[in-house]
């Protein structure tokens, strides 16, 4: 993909032409290989990492509904404050553009006010019970918190190039405390960027936790881009032009980059504005998160009813999902492949060059790209190993379930395994992960212990939070996918990957080995550390959605662009938010970040310590003692985890989510053990986070220290104390809910009587009568096969036969048959007795 040439020239850099030209930072062999590497992935596809893009963010259809209503809005409002004021003019208030009662009009025509409506919450037991699946009504006094598809909250109010929600450098000579922001391709290549081989390794925690920390993020935030591919004014195709023009919002590549000679700007969509209310319409622009806020495995089960209606096995009676019809790994389940939506290339397909045997035709209409919860499924190897694990660990809930309960119902089992999954998730997340990202000293004091659900804390996912501190693991990331045989030893057949041919290869688990040879090097492979001269790989700067060539990405400029395009304030706002203190001048900036190279490259860069974007700013600061965030990340991660829990009315230590039997279970959870318990793999560390230095400091997986998950405070009680026996059904499912028993009829069947009963004490019998279910006579209600067939009833069902309606004339031929027979064989009888008499003459 090569932009279009002769775009507008505009200035790329703060810097003088002299320093333009100077790099002592990069060495020669550095500035050969970069336009070697620009000029082999032009070479390598014709996918464009745009169109990756689109598939890493594909949304349903509630999302897109809700985009369309907000950008109506958005580009309405901004057609009235043209039509009202001239560039010349002072900007209006934002009360004093439109009333009211205007917003209101707008937001009913647009289509927001059905978006942003406030929904009906249900009392019944099983809504007390289990979490919808789109997170409304968690809290019942504002049914939106925390729920999909609503705005993202804010922390510090943004800092936009103007008020009404341009992103900052949109204009690249407008100044922020009088100097202009750097492009961000410079920051990522001046301050980001790192040679693949010179990383430095963490020797204290595993490459798991980096992606852990991935799995997490796709259970609390989607941000959608735009959904229109070109500008709203001119039609100019995004992905082609450099000019900035909504939703267009290029990132310009610098004269002095690698890439110029092949592209002048690399395509970014602004982020989708969300539907708001009348108070914030014409105040500044908020972004929408797709995806509920709750760590409630979302990216498991979805975070719509349709999704995740879609992906369950409706035809199981254990509550089962989907699980891939045409391949598995010895037996065991792999994620489902969808229908394909178009006649594109297949984005999860086999390369050209991968030297594979899969015919790609033979898919049909099925895509390699796998079905999941959350549409991010295929970025990565390791995303499509942890989305695999939870699919077979949920059906493997579901089936013990049904073991404990054979009453329940399929949405019973589905929903009790779905519940337990997500406090595994809280479990693994806060008590396991949480204190190696922040330190067990900083995870105790900003993390106090638990004492209950607050209605009044908001859950939802904050700006901030979402588009640059928990992006903090990036630089992180290692640029090997280390793939790793049965004894933990590299395996020839499948050798390491570059990390950019892992991306977006979901064909490689079925045709390389399954997902247990990425689960090992998970384990066995650590982290990179994060060092000032050692930000992010070149793989994710200069490599990033290559995975069927094009030009790549750079996820360093991406991550600052967006951050731009939110309006978030510079560093040291948020230093100060946090109560930490701010850097005035050079010397504090160099006794924040301990090193005098980094603070004066920043500072040649933005000019001042409040224009430094947030991410890059974070991210410089060394860590706190045993974690592996700076105080300014401990502050932000801890503050929005500290949210989510006692925001969260179905936390799982909250009194009457859980029995105090289950929660003691839950408290014992082991992500080893569940590795143990879904794929072949044998060995496996006490601590999947934490760094193992060799295969034989690995446990087996019958070792005490791999903890069971112990089922059995499922088990529904078979008495009342009080009332006795609990009634069930003979062809039915019941299920105890609070004190009553409620009933469901199996499909093909119909309830007749009360759908629940509960214990009266004063008689101590259940009442009313339990219901029964009974066959529906579907062959009786209508026609419901062909007319050449004929229907018969069976057991909640029914089937379609041939007709065996036969004419008189039939029926006589076959009584003459059948009379003609009996009369041949009654000769034959009389013949072979007269012969035996004879004989004995």
């Amino acid at each position: 993909m090569t932009l279009l040439p002769g775009t507008a020239s505009v200035r790329l850099s703060s810097r003088t032409p002299a320093e333009e030209n100077t790099d002592s930072e990069r060495t020669g062999r550095e500035k050969t290989e970069k336009p070697l590497r620009v000029k082999m992935s032009v070479k390598e596809g014709s996918f464009r990492p745009s169109d990756l893009l689109a598939q890493f963010k594909q949304i349903g259809t509630g999302t897109r509904a809700h985009i369309r209503a907000a950008e109506l809005l958005d580009n309405t409002v901004e057609l009235i404050r043209e039509m009202v004021y001239t560039h010349t003019m002072a900007q209006p208030k934002h009360t004093e553009l439109l009333s009211r009662d205007d917003v209101e009009i707008l937001l009913e025509a647009t289509g927001c006010s059905a978006e942003i409506k406030r929904p009906a919450c249900k009392g019944d037991c099983i809504s007390e019970r289990y979490r919808t699946i789109t997170g409304h009504c968690n809290n019942r006094q504002n049914p939106l918190l925390g729920a999909a598809n609503t705005p993202y909250a804010r922390w510090l109010p943004p800092a936009y190039e103007d008020f009404h929600g341009t992103p900052r450098s949109w204009n690249p000579h407008h100044t922020y405390h009088n100097f202009t922001l750097p492009p961000v391709r410079v920051v990522s290549q001046e301050v980001l960027y790192t040679q693949n081989e010179k990383i430095s390794l963490d020797l204290s925690l595993s490459h798991l936790l980096v992606e852990w920390g991935q799995w997490i993020d796709h259970d609390l935030s989607l941000t959608p881009q735009s959904h229109s591919t070109a500008s709203f004014r001119t039609g100019a195709d995004c992905t082609r032009t450099c000019s900035r023009d909504t939703p267009c919002f290029p990132i310009q590549i610098p004269l002095s980059d690698p890439r110029r000679n092949v592209q002048t700007c690399m395509p970014f969509f602004r982020s989708a504005p969300s539907c708001v209310d009348a108070s914030v319409v014409c105040r500044h622009r908020e972004q929408l998160n797709a995806i509920t806020a709750f760590i409630d495995a979302s990216m498991v089960y979805g975070s719509s009813d349709d999704l995740a209606r879609s992906l369950r096995n409706l035809s199981s009676p254990l509550g089962l999902l989907k699980h891939n019809q045409l391949y598995s790994d010895q037996g065991l389940a792999y994620l489902p492949y969808p229908p394909r939506t178009h006649n594109h290339l297949d984005p999860c397909a086999p390369r050209e060059d991968s030297n594979t045997g899969k015919n790609t035709t033979s898919m049909g209409n099925l895509t390699f790209c796998y079905l999941a919860g959350d549409s991010r499924a295929n970025e990565h190897l390791g995303m499509i190993a942890l989305h695999t694990l939870f699919l077979r660990e949920h059906n493997r809930l579901a089936r013990e379930l049904h073991m404990l309960n054979p009453h329940w119902s399929p949405d019973t089992l589905y929903q009790e395994a779905r519940k337990i999954l997500g406090a595994v998730h809280q479990v693994l997340t806060w008590d396991h992960y949480l204190p190696h990202i922040l330190g067990h000293r900083a995870y105790a004091e900003l993390m106090p212990p638990y004492q209950g659900y607050d209605p009044e804390i908001d859950p939802s996912i904050t700006n901030g939070f979402s588009t640059a501190a928990f992006r903090f693991a990036h630089v992180t990331v290692q640029p090997i996918v280390n793939r790793l045989g049965p004894g933990y030893q590299l395996d020839p057949k499948h050798p390491p990957l570059p990390l950019h041919h892992s991306l977006f290869a979901s064909w490689r688990v079925v045709e390389e080995g399954g997902v247990d040879p990425v689960l090992r090097g998970l384990l066995l492979s650590p982290a990179k550390l994060q060092a000032p001269q050692q930000m992010m790989v070149e793989e994710l700067t200069e490599r990033l959605f290559q995975a069927h060539g094009g030009l790549p990405l750079d996820l360093g400029a991406l991550n600052l662009q967006r951050g731009r395009d939110h309006g978030l304030p510079g560093y040291a706002a948020w230093r100060e938010f946090c109560g930490l203190s701010v850097p005035a001048n050079e010397s504090d900036l160099i006794e924040i970040l301990k090193n005098v190279g980094l603070v004066r490259k920043l500072l040649a860069l933005y000019g001042t310590v409040w224009n430094i974007d947030v991410w890059v700013g974070a991210i410089s600061e060394p860590a706190v003692s045993g974690g592996r965030v700076g105080p300014l990340l401990s502050c932000l991660i801890a503050k929005q985890f500290h949210a989510l829990r006692d925001g969260d009315r179905f936390w799982w230590e909250r009194e009457g989510v859980f029995s105090t039997t289950q929660r003691r279970s839950l408290r014992t959870v082991s992500l080893s053990r569940i590795i143990c318990d879904n794929t072949h793999i044998c060995l496996v560390p006490s601590d999947p986070f934490v760094r193992t230095l060799h295969p034989d400091e690995l446990l087996p997986c019958t070792h005490t220290n791999v903890t069971h998950l112990n089922l059995s405070a499922w088990k529904e009680p078979d008495t009342d104390p009080v009332c006795g026996s609990i009634p069930r059904l003979k062809v039915g499912f019941s299920v105890l809910c609070d004190s009553a028993v409620l009933y469901q009829c199996p499909s093909g069947y119909l309830l007749h009587g009360s759908t629940h009963v509960t214990c009266d004490s004063n008689t101590r019998l259940w009442t009313p009568n339990p219901p029964t279910c009974q066959d529906i006579d579907e062959c009786f209600s209508g026609p419901v096969c062909p007319p050449n067939l004929q229907c018969r009833n069976t057991p909640g069902s029914f089937i379609c036969t041939e007709s065996t309606t036969l004419s008189v004339t039939s029926i006589a031929a076959a009584v003459m048959t059948v009379v003609g027979g009996v009369a041949v064989m009654a000769l034959i009888v009389f013949h072979q007795k007269s012969e035996s008499q004879q004989s004995m003459l």
